[in-house]
């Protein structure tokens, strides 16, 4: 097999493409032929003797990857071969075939591309244990993310966002906080042209923000500390910048605050439990749409090395990945650089991180006849279904009266009207398209047909599987959209309805 060797500490260019023997899977071991494999700053930091750990040479350096079981060793379980996999491991996954401790070994979820699933594990892995697990980031308070166009300021950008944040983007060029804006920042901060902390000051009338996510480190670190809200926690992820800063501790004194340690890769190894909570945690929030891996470049294995030199020099923005054979099999990647993810598969359901940051109405015509996404579970309690009779005037006793649906309905309580159902149609496209489809407005035209196929009792979850079913071209930058919406109902087969819609959309 070919794998990207480091023999001699030092930059990029010293890498060396060479064919070595195929590894063999022994105990608790897992043989992956590598798909796609993330690129990280500490795989360019490994190789120059500059990282927390210093292995020994020769090695292949590569930390994460996506790929297919080969082999697996005795006593695992877990996966078998022929299954589609993410891992995360500390060195060895630019290569063809990658061996792995079987506990860092994990199903991909299904519809999740090889390309896009490489791009997550260490990017958001880092950022959900930091803005979680270090930072206790609440939903209300004020993130900064320094370095937000990178692959883990992007990723904590979207968890910030996630988890009910106000996000500052903090970054270099307009072009990188045009990036950041498109990922849901709330405010913006070019550090090369303003003063980081008036300027902070100016977006926090004067309090600064709660939480501080810094993966770059060197002379930004200090005025941001001297910014931060008191009681606040400043994250120390990394040093991009080359620097480690040196931090006067009255400032943690004078603040309140604190300085937190973020070593993800320690974490996994110590903690591996609560870092498997964290991916299933993680994935929830990738299949809603609300964390979308931006993949700016890819490159293949025999030019590993340019992708750690671009990567040093800064040159690419989001996670660049390096491939090996078809990536696009589990999703359509056809989607330029640029363009934050693949579109979807035909074969299997689509997760709203399939979807473009940017989507014009043409782009629609590729998923004519697919599935555009699925929206988050939606729960038609009984006081959803009160103020729905309220609106609407329908206090039939089977949707209102508990006392007598409980004694007399043959559904064992009450249920949901069926046009509260239906109702939900355009919450759940907004959630998938809003702040990406880009039109000046959206009119809902009306329904095409309707079936009503089962009911929901109160208390249970309904979500919409969204189809598109055709896409006209009415000439002046208007759009007759046409979508199938399929509203599950969770734990079911049958789904509560099948409704065809009809939008205007106007560019």
């Amino acid at each position: 097999m070919k794998a990207l060797l480091c023999k001699t500490l030092g930059l990029p260019d010293t890498l060396l493409l060479e064919e070595i023997p195929d590894p063999q899977p022994g105990p608790g071991q897992v043989l992956l032929e590598m798909r796609a494999a993330g690129v990280n700053f500490p795989d360019a930091l490994v190789i120059q003797g500059k990282y927390q750990f210093k292995p020994a040479l020769p090695f292949t350096p590569g930390s994460e990857l996506a790929g297919v079981v080969l082999a697996v060793g005795a006593g695992v379980t877990n996966v078998c071969p022929g299954q589609r996999v993410i891992a995360s491991c500390q060195l060895g996954a630019f290569a063809e075939k990658v061996l792995v401790d079987a506990r860092q070994v994990l199903p991909m979820p299904p519809g999740l591309g090889f390309d896009v699933a490489a791009a997550f594990t260490l990017a958001y892995g880092t950022s959900y244990h930091a803005l979680k697990g270090r930072g206790a980031l609440k939903a209300g308070q004020t993130l900064l993310v320094l370095g937000a166009s990178g692959g883990v300021g992007l990723a904590a950008l979207q968890i910030g966002k996630a988890l009910g944040a106000r996000v500052i983007a903090a970054a270099s060029s307009a072009d990188k906080l045009a990036l950041c804006q498109s990922n849901g920042a709330d405010a913006l901060i070019n550090y090369h042209t303003e003063d980081l902390r008036t300027r902070l000051k100016e977006l926090t009338d004067g309090k600064g923000p709660d939480v501080i996510y810094d993966p770059v480190g060197g002379h930004y670190a200090e005025p941001a500390f001297r910014s931060i809200a008191w009681g606040g926690r400043y994250l120390v992820v990394g040093f991009a910048n080359g620097d480690i800063p040196a931090l006067p501790l009255n400032l943690p004194l004078l603040k309140g605050a604190s300085v937190v340690g973020v070593f993800w890769g320690e974490f996994v190894k110590r903690q591996l439990p609560d870092f498997i909570q964290d991916l299933g945690e993680m994935f929830k929030l990738l299949a809603q749409g609300k964390l979308r891996p931006y993949i700016s470049k890819s490159y293949p294995l025999a030019q590993g090395a340019q992708a750690l030199q671009d990567l040093l020099e800064r040159t690419v923005t989001g996670k660049v990945i390096i491939t090996n054979g078809d990536v696009k099999e589990a999703s359509a990647s056809s989607t330029p650089a640029g363009v934050a993810t693949a579109g979807p598969t035909a074969t299997s359901t689509t997760d709203t991180s399939a979807l473009p940051q940017a989507i014009r109405p043409t782009d629609l015509t590729q998923w004519v006849g697919r599935e555009l996404g699925v929206s988050s579970w939606i729960t038609l309690d009984q006081a959803r279904i009160d103020a729905f009779a309220q609106c609407t005037q329908d206090h039939q006793w089977i949707h209102v009266d508990e006392q007598r649906a409980a004694l007399e309905s043959p559904f064992g309580g009450t249920v949901a009207h069926a046009f509260l159902s239906l109702s939900m149609i355009p919450v759940t496209v907004y959630e998938l398209l809003e702040g990406r489809l880009q039109v000046k407005a959206t009119l809902n035209y009306g329904l095409d047909k309707t079936r009503f196929m089962a009911p929901v009792r109160s208390g249970q979850r309904v979500r919409n599987h969204i189809k598109v079913v055709a896409l006209q071209d009415k000439g002046q930058g208007r759009w007759l959209l046409t979508t199938e919406n399929t509203f599950e109902i969770e734990g079911q087969d049958k789904p509560a309805l099948v409704a065809t819609t009809l939008a205007y959309l106007m560019e």
